[in-house]
């Protein structure tokens, strides 16, 4: 999973080389934390924050594939 948003986020911003993602495990859950540089914020949360839905229902689509809950939380 940790792959996956790190390779919709770089195919994303201009700067691929600022987008960094962190697993953090929470029991049985794990939480994806998010981050890119300062410019390219608006271009990962799209209109109305369309396209950070779409990777948050990826992302939770890939984690009940393996029986777990998973959340994707973009981090200033």
């Amino acid at each position: 999973m940790k792959d996956l948003v790190l390779y919709m986020a770089q195919s994303l911003v201009d700067d691929p080389t600022q987008v960094r993602v962190t697993e953090v495990p929470s029991g049985p859950d794990v939480i994806l934390e998010l981050r890119v540089g300062p410019g390219d914020m608006g271009r990962v949360i799209g209109r109305q924050g369309r396209v950070v839905n779409a990777m948050r229902a990826l992302v939770q689509l890939c984690a009940a594939r393996d029986g777990r809950r998973a959340q994707l939380e973009i981090v200033d």
